[in-house]
């Protein structure tokens, strides 16, 4: 009886240490290539970056980049659509006026640092949009909470959950506010006195504090303030060049809430043992729309199956088409080997006309994959979603869109049902932790049980 309990101590044992053991190495080294993805490279000069022209008669909204690493997309949202109206001055800010990374490694230069905007304006800005931010090291972003409280007047909008920096201020305490559906469970116990909504894309407050729920939510709480500062026809014009198909959200934010299901358990397991991972290249060019950009990083990165690399034409600094100033981390002539080279942006045919000639010189056989400007009448979450499920399946883009809190009905998901890879990769380390345990099973147990059946005095 004792070997038998010491047999299922051994197998237990080993399932939790190989099975354990490889699936934590796998997940965190996926999730810190993500949302830790910080710059090696050496920086290239920035001394003909210049600064966007400040117009006085405009007011001013402040993106805000973290000391870490910032959500691309969280970020992206608010900076594109502000400027789409041309009614703003747009800018992104941080503490300082170091690179900083988005998630996936995508890296950006601020356009001021927060002491260099205050001087500018002599004031607060009009509207400090806040993304989520990493805080691996909390102390590094002790400065953008203390610069928000300094503007606490102004207008404050969270992105996602951009709102744990925004509650961590205690501005949001007694007052409603959103977040994404995978960090609610964590910020309602960490922030009690705030009123978390969790069937709602975005929530007021006066219309002086803003915040929305995952991602995709934000388009909705940024259409919402433009309609508010601006009037609603500026923010269905708006809408309506992005193609942005679930408008009506903007008017009426409630929705079914979101919860963690079985998709979530593909995400996990694709993070952790996925270890054939897509190599993508997305390339920068100038002129390039900031959502799209970063939309690839986020679809196809965050799914644990996929990385992806910035990529350009040169090692100088890339302008976008709103003025954001990005930096690649390979060009074409020393970029690394890929699996496919994605070239985001409505207008990439003409804008990086000159990149694309450079690719087909070089003898590239990999074709060129223009997932926006292919799609034009299509919002552009739509057609790489497609992509993700005929690259890897339909359950891990299933995920994705649901990360997204994306909506909309008309999206078609065809593929293989399941990531068959990770499962079998998964089914590989169960059978080795088992086999492990057969061998000290032999090695250690069943031979010790001999030898004392061995030893046992024979009947007189």
């Amino acid at each position: 009886m004792k070997r038998w309990l010491l047999r299922f101590v051994v197998y237990a044992c080993c399932f939790v240490v190989v099975v354990g053991g490889v699936a934590a190495y796998g997940f965190i080294g996926s999730q810190n290539a993500f949302w830790n993805s910080d710059r090696e490279q050496a920086v290239p000069s920035l001394q003909n970056v210049g600064k966007l022209n400040h117009d006085p008669a405009k007011p001013t909204v402040a993106v805000v980049l973290g000391s870490e690493n910032t959500e691309g997309l969280d970020f992206t949202i608010p900076y594109q659509m502000f400027s789409m109206t041309g009614a703003f001055n747009v800018y992104a800010v941080a503490a300082d006026n170091g690179v900083k990374t988005l998630t996936g490694g995508l890296d950006v230069v601020p356009h001021y640092s927060f002491q260099e905007l205050d001087a500018l304006l002599g004031k607060s800005a009009d509207m400090i949009a806040i993304p989520y931010m990493t805080a691996y090291d909390p102390s590094r972003n002790e400065p953008v909470r203390e610069w928000i409280l300094q503007h606490k007047d102004t207008t404050l909008l969270s992105i996602c959950a951009g709102s744990d920096m925004l509650a961590s201020t205690g501005l949001l305490n007694g007052k409603l506010s959103a977040t994404h559906w995978q960090t609610m469970a964590v910020l309602t116990k960490k922030y009690p006195e705030v009123k978390w909504q969790i069937d709602r894309r975005y929530v007021t407050n006066d219309d002086k504090i803003v915040s929305s729920a995952g991602i995709s939510s934000g388009i909705d709480a940024v259409l919402y303030v433009i309609s508010q500062k601006l009037g609603e026809p500026m923010a269905a014009k708006v809408a309506k060049e992005m193609k942005y198909p679930t408008y009506h959200f903007m008017q009426n934010p409630k929705v079914e809430p979101f919860y963690l299901d079985y998709r979530y358990a593909t995400y996990v397991l694709n993070n952790a043992f996925q270890w054939n991972k897509t190599k993508a290249g997305v390339l920068l060019y100038d002129g390039v729309e900031e959502m799209a950009l970063a939309s690839v990083f986020d679809i196809y990165y965050d799914t644990g199956t996929t990385t992806v690399q910035a990529i350009s034409g040169s090692d100088r600094p890339i302008t976008t088409k709103h003025g954001l100033t990005l930096l690649a981390r390979h060009t074409l002539s020393g970029m690394p080997t890929v699996d496919k080279m994605i070239v985001p942006g409505t207008e990439a045919r003409s804008r990086a006309a000159s990149d694309i000639k450079s690719w087909n010189d070089m003898g590239n056989k990999k074709e060129l994959q223009f997932v926006h400007a292919d799609a034009r009448d299509r919002f552009l979450f739509e057609v790489q979603l497609e992509d993700l499920a005929e690259q890897e399946d339909v359950l891990t883009a299933k995920h994705a869109l649901k990360r997204l809190e994306y909506r909309a009905e008309d999206i078609h998901l065809a593929g293989k049902p399941f990531p068959l890879e990770t499962y079998v990769n998964l089914l590989l380390t169960v059978i080795a932790s088992m086999m492990a345990a057969f061998l000290i099973d032999r090695r250690f147990i069943k031979r010790k049980g001999k030898h004392v059946k061995n030893q046992a005095p024979s009947a007189a």
